[in-house]
């Protein structure tokens, strides 16, 4: 089993419905959905470039996913995000727009925000005495050769990479893309997120994903509000 928190809009939230559509998986219920039509991208092409993503499901990640230490609990872990949710004020995004980073497309802020930096540090730092160390095969599989120093420096502090100065938020919806796909899809992804990314975004909750198994499909397990209503409530 390995945990992972993430930002994830409400099971509800039309961005999150969209998502779904177009990963071909909601993260709620772990049931397949219907990709959407989109003109010059078939259905089949759709589901080969979103092959990657649908596993993770449609997320901005804050804590990568880790296995626990031997002596935390599940229950423990629960308590403590809901405790520390609590004490964290929501706050809006800048507006999402669809965007390229390296060789795959997501979400992107479209302007800097320092609330979003300061939260995903703090949820690196506050919940890293609950991830088990990596092991040596874990950290082959990131490619620690491709690493800046200050990326290797994270992954052997924090179990992940991108934290700290490195991190970038972002909400992946392609695995990697040959240049010669990136207008094509970058133009379905518009035609598909576009009409949505007018409204803003918040973030008003802390979500808690769970792999059950190796390869198994990421799942939300449950959603923790922030703010002081929050904090009232499991007081």
């Amino acid at each position: 089993m390995r945990y992972a928190i993430y930002f994830t809009p409400s099971y509800s939230d039309p961005l999150t419905l969209a998502a779904a559509s177009w990963l071909g998986r909601s993260i709620y219920s772990g049931e397949p959905v219907e990709h959407p039509a989109v003109r010059g991208l078939g259905i089949h092409e759709i589901a080969f470039h979103t092959a990657l993503p649908r596993r993770y499901g449609f997320h901005a990640t804050l804590k990568a996913p880790f296995h626990l230490r031997g002596d935390c609990t599940e229950a423990a872990l629960l308590r403590e995000l809901m405790r520390f949710a609590g004490t964290l004020e929501p706050f809006e995004l800048p507006r999402l727009v669809v965007g390229r980073l390296g060789d795959f497309y997501g979400l992107l802020p479209e302007a800097p925000c320092a609330a979003l930096d300061y939260l995903a540090a703090a949820v690196v730092q506050q919940f890293d005495g609950y991830r088990a160390p990596l092991s040596e095969a874990e950290i082959e599989r990131r490619n620690p050769d491709g690493l800046s120093a200050s990326q290797f420096s994270n992954l052997n502090r924090w179990g992940h990479p991108y934290v700290m100065d490195e991190f970038r938020f972002h909400m992946t919806l392609t695995g990697p893309l040959l240049a010669r796909d990136f207008d094509r899809i970058e133009k379905a992804l518009v035609g598909h997120f576009e009409p949505l990314l007018a409204q803003p975004v918040e973030i008003a909750n802390l979500a808690l994903f769970v792999e059950k198994e190796p390869g198994a499909p990421f799942l939300v397990h449950s959603l923790h509000p922030m703010g002081r209503v929050a904090a009232r409530k499991i007081a």
